[in-house]
Formats: structure tokens, C-alpha cells, sequence
């Protein structure tokens, strides 16, 4: 059996891309109605029947919305085909598609797991290809860890380029920074593809299907869904420009001999420790580590000071828990408090932030989306300053400081570092230290105020009785 394919004209772009042998990464889609989830139906049968015995993927953030949707259009691609029922069957118990060839596909769950942060458990797993439907509710880590586990069964035998297809509708999130945004500015790498498909490039949709998209109401919903428009941003709640977040990683500031050294710390635990080091407002360096003790990460602090000649008063470390050990063992860095007051040498101004990291954040926002700040990509030799994922954990860490409570008056509010931990599945530790610099722009605009060091005093007194 061949399934005979006529795909849209779209389609058919895409199809060339995940026919060729250098495109290793599709996304498709970026509209309701575009026809992606067919396509990728059509991709994985036709792959199942080219090629015996192969392995492939077809992936969802929950395995219960893969069965209640994907797995149901998987049905009707195969009647539409009028494939035999003996071709292929289902095992319920454990999640693949099997065919009478040898061919099989898994179906994955790939949500986070808290138990799970590093996707561990598709380490062992084996495919010739793979498809993520819906990728925009799917963690960058996920994907990541996916691209090394395709073309490693059967690739060499049939000559196959290990290829992984995505589908989705507009998502500010990683596929917006690693493949619309680069795609739009015509600097999309040779072995990544985008191919946008609107309801309307489907001659397939019902004149009715038109007409419930054009109902919709919600205009960010409308934009995304019916016009697929990524730029789209409608949360009006975002203390930063989607976009000015992104260009984080290519803005220009000035050149400052002063150094600085941030550190958000975690111990043993699925939080991440996290150092950056800082020329004036510019990233140079990242470093990220897990499962180290207080100890351990009280030297590496000191270290790379050491090493960059970074003094102890430019260094300012996350107080708030097992952050204090740190600070005391390292006497003479900067101890930061999340919930100590906002400081300021007019009580009023002190008045409008909830706390000190709300005021911190609010100043962020304003050195975001004025471009007054920078992460440095690569160094003076050309080589990688930032892990992979890194940037896209950043960036989707810092769209989620938003306002809370901005339809009540009283003390400005952000979102809580609790709630953000809950929507992302992760400790924000990368944005919590670029809110950490902020302290010090605090500070150095304080100090030319005579009044600064009775503030500041204060502001530490008030601290410690806080932590109390």
C-alpha cells in the first residue's frame, strides 16, 4: 500500500523540505485551518510504508489530547486512504501504532515533569523520524532532547536525513525566537525550514469554518488563529516588548570597564544555580549548575571574581533561603531580599512598589524595552557564551513578569516567582538574576544623594528584621 498524497500548494512546500537531505527541522503552520495535523498524519503513514520497519514519533504535550484529537485525525487520514485495517493497529497499553511491515510509531507524552526537568526518559529511545503536533505548549527541552534521538534507526540502511516536523499556531515562545523571527529577517539556518499555512491556503476548509474563525471575538485569539499573526501581543499585564526581549541577544551597549557578578542559588534541588557575570548592563557570562551545596557554590562565586577581578562590592547574591549561607561565607558581597522594602530617598516613590523586586523588575522593564541592556551571544573569539536553551529559558522567563492586580489600586505587584515557577515548570533563575542587577542601577542612582548611605542603612535594618 502507497497512499497517493495531494497536498495544498503549502503542503506540498513542506513536503519538499521533509523529502530533501539537508532540512533536518519543519515547522509548519502558524494558523487554524492550515492543514498541519493532516500533513503530519500523511508524513508518518507514508514513512511507515516506504520504509519497513522503521521508527517514528508523533508527540503532544498530554498523551490524553494526542488520543482525543491527533490520534482521531490519524483515523480518518487512514480511512480517507482506505487503509486495510490489517495494515496497522493500535497498543493501548503501551502507546505505539504498529504495522504488518515492522513499522511502528510511539505516541509520546512530552509534557515537563517536575520529576523529570531534563527529559531523561526519551534518553534510550530510537527513531527514524518524529513529529510534535501543537509544539508551541511544548518545552524547548523537549524538542532539544528530541533532535538526538531521530536518525538512529534505520537512517543509514534507507539513507534517510533524520527530520523532525513541528506544527503549531503562533506562540511567543522558542519557536518564535529560533524559527519565525529568523525566518522573517531571512537568517533562518540552511537545516531549518518554516512554511506558514492560513486557513485559507487549505481549499479543503468549509465556507462555515471560515465564517466561525471570523467570529471570533477575542482579538488576540483572532490574530493568531485566523491570520496568524505572531507579532500579535495582547497581554496587557507585560511589563516587557516581546520583541525588545528577543533583541536582548543582539543590542549594543555601551562599553563599561566596572564588573559585576550576579547569583541566584539553589541546593540539591531541581532549581538550578545560576551565575552571570556582567561588563556594565552587558551578559559576558553564564554559568549554570545543579546539585551544588552552599559551599560549592559560595567557591565558584569566588572564583570567577577572582578570575575577572570582580570586587566583592559588585557582587550581589540571593539571600532569601539557603542564598543567605552563601552570603555569609562570602563577607562583603551584596545579599539581596526579594521581600524587603523598595528603596528610595522619597518615602512616597518607596510607597508604590509591593517590594524590592517589584521595584527591581519595573526598573528591568524599562532597561528591556529601552535597549539599555545586552547578553552577549559569543565572545571576542567567536565562541558560545550561552548553553544551549539558555536563551529561550530567558526569554520565555521574562515574558512572564507581568503586572498582578493591575485592575486594583494601591502598591505596584509582579506575578510571583511561585505562580511563574507553576506556568513554566521551572524556578526562574536566569530572569531573577537579571532583576538582581537592577540593585545596583538602583543604588548608583542613589548615590549621588547625600541622604543615600542613611537610605541604604535603613534599607538593610529593615531587611534583616524581615528575614527575622
Amino acid at each position: 500500500m502507497k497512499p497517493t498524497i495531494e497536498p495544498t500548494i503549502k503542503q506540498d512546500l513542506a513536503w519538499q523540505k521533509l523529502l530533501d537531505n539537508f532540512t533536518r527541522y519543519i515547522l509548519f503552520g502558524g494558523a487554524a485551518g492550515g492543514g498541519k495535523s493532516w500533513m503530519g498524519c500523511e508524513w508518518l503513514l507514508t514513512g511507515c510504508y516506504l520504509y519497513p520497519g522503521s521508527k517514528w514519533f508523533m508527540g503532544r504535550k498530554e498523551l490524553k489530547r494526542l488520543m482525543a484529537s491527533t490520534y482521531v485525525t490519524w483515523r480518518k487520514v487512514c480511512r480517507f486512504h482506505k487503509i486495510p485495517d490489517s495494515d496497522w493497529k493500535l497498543n493501548g497499553q503501551y502507546n505505539f501504532i504498529e504495522f504488518a511491515n515492522g513499522s511502528r510509531i510511539d505516541l509520546l507524552d512530552v509534557d515537563y515533569q517536575p520529576s523529570d526537568p531534563d527529559f531523561e526518559r526519551f534518553g534510550s529511545l530510537e527513531f527514524t523520524g518524529g513529529w510534535i503536533e501543537e509544539a508551541g505548549e511544548v518545552k524547548f527541552k523537549a524538542f532539544d532532547v528530541l533532535k538526538v534521538r531521530v536518525g538512529r534507526h534505520m537512517n543509514t540502511e534507507y539513507k534517510l536525513t533524520p527530520k523532525i516536523l513541528l506544527t503549531c499556531n503562533p506562540t511567543k515562545n522558542w519557536l518564535y525566537v529560533i524559527f519565525y523571527k529568523l525566518w522573517k529577517e531571512n537568517q533562518l539556518p540552511s537545516e531549518y525550514a518554516f512554511i506558514q499555512a492560513l486557513h485559507n491556503d487549505n481549499p479543503f476548509n468549509s465556507e462555515d469554518y471560515k465564517k466561525q474563525l471570523s467570529s471570533i471575538t477575542d482579538k488576540a485569539l483572532k490574530e493568531r488563529l485566523m491570520f496568524g499573526n505572531w507579532e500579535y501581543d495582547s497581554d496587557p499585564s507585560s511589563l516587557m516588548v516581546y520583541n525588545y526581549i528577543v533583541d536582548l541577544f543582539t543590542n549594543t551597549v555601551p562599553e563599561s570597564a566596572d564588573r559585576f557578578i550576579t547569583a541566584d542559588i539553589a541546593r540539591y534541588g531541581s532549581d538550578k544555580t545560576v551565575i552571570m557575570l556582567w561588563e556594565g548592563l552587558r551578559v559576558i557570562k553564564i554559568l549554570t549548575f545543579r546539585k551544588l551545596s552552599i559551599v560549592e557554590s559560595a567557591k565558584e562565586i569566588r572564583d570567577l571574581a577572582v578570575r575577572t577581578k570582580v570586587p566583592f562590592s559588585h557582587i550581589i547574591v540571593d539571600e532569601d533561603g539557603i542564598g543567605g549561607g552563601v552570603v555569609d561565607i562570602l563577607q562583603g558581597v551584596n545579599g539581596f531580599t526579594a521581600n524587603s522594602v523598595a528603596i528610595s530617598n522619597d518615602p512616597e516613590a518607596k510607597e508604590n512598589y509591593q517590594n524590592l523586586k517589584t521595584q527591581c523588575c519595573y526598573l528591568l522593564s524599562q532597561y528591556v524595552n529601552n535597549h539599555k541592556m545586552a547578553i552577549q551571544s559569543v565572545n571576542e573569539n567567536n565562541e558560545a557564551c550561552l548553553e544551549d536553551g539558555v536563551r529561550e529559558y530567558i526569554v520565555e522567563e521574562l515574558e512572564q513578569i507581568k503586572r498582578e492586580d493591575m485592575d486594583k489600586d494601591g502598591k505596584l505587584k509582579v506575578v510571583s516567582k511561585d505562580k511563574i515557577k507553576e506556568l513554566i515548570g521551572r524556578s526562574p533563575d536566569y530572569s531573577d538574576n537579571l532583576m538582581m542587577r537592577m540593585w545596583f542601577e538602583l543604588n548608583k542612582i542613589l548615590v549621588e544623594d547625600p541622604t543615600f548611605i542613611n537610605e541604604v542603612a535603613t534599607h538593610r535594618a529593615l531587611s534583616i528584621n524581615q528575614n527575622e
